[in-house]
């Protein structure tokens, strides 16, 4: 399983010993308005934790903690998967972050890194990310990561905006420039 560093942050995969810090995010209805729309039970944290566990083993690839280097607290997470979970989709990266993490550049620091990772170790043609269309801080990550705004759709049985970045697009962009510092 792979291991991300950023400058602030470690991006370690999720498993079992992540469960407390996981579940203290995902049973913040806050956190959870545009994801699900209500807060986890014990028993959905531990499905996650277990679904995701099985995405790693299958596609070396899922949801990592984003862990803070210099105290060590899991302050969010975030993924490459498939879009919708299906495999016939496009790889799609997402996240989500404790309120106390919020607009210090978290999202965009720890998504440029697992786009990146994802462009140079599974060489995709495209990422795409989805949020409901009042989520703007995330579309402002998506914006700022170079995606771009393709459409709307219904994901996750949710209407979502959809954006999208190109291998070349990537390439070309100042978010990989940042990354290629970064990593």
């Amino acid at each position: 399983m792979t291991l991300l560093l950023t400058p602030r942050l470690r991006l370690e995969p999720l498993e079992d010993r992540h469960f407390d810090a996981l579940h203290r995010l995902n049973s913040d209805p806050v956190v959870m308005r545009y994801i699900t729309g209500r807060p986890d039970t014990p028993e959905d944290t531990q499905s996650m934790i277990d679904r995701v566990k099985a995405r790693w083993s299958e596609f070396g690839y899922s949801w990592w903690g984003f862990v803070r280097q210099d105290n060590g607290d899991l302050i969010g997470t975030g993924c490459i998967q498939h879009l919708n979970r299906n495999p016939a989709e496009p790889l799609e990266t997402g996240w989500r972050l404790r309120q106390d993490a919020w607009g210090v550049g978290y999202a965009s620091e720890a998504a440029r890194h697992m786009v990146g990772w994802a462009f140079k170790t599974l060489k995709p043609e495209l990422i795409c990310a989805v949020c409901q269309p009042e989520n703007t801080p995330s579309s402002g990550v998506m914006e700022r990561l170079g995606m771009s705004f393709t459409g709307t759709g219904r994901w996750y049985d949710m209407d979502c905006k959809r954006y999208d970045i190109t291998s070349a697009q990537w390439a070309a962009s100042a978010a990989k420039t940042r990354y290629d510092a970064e990593a």
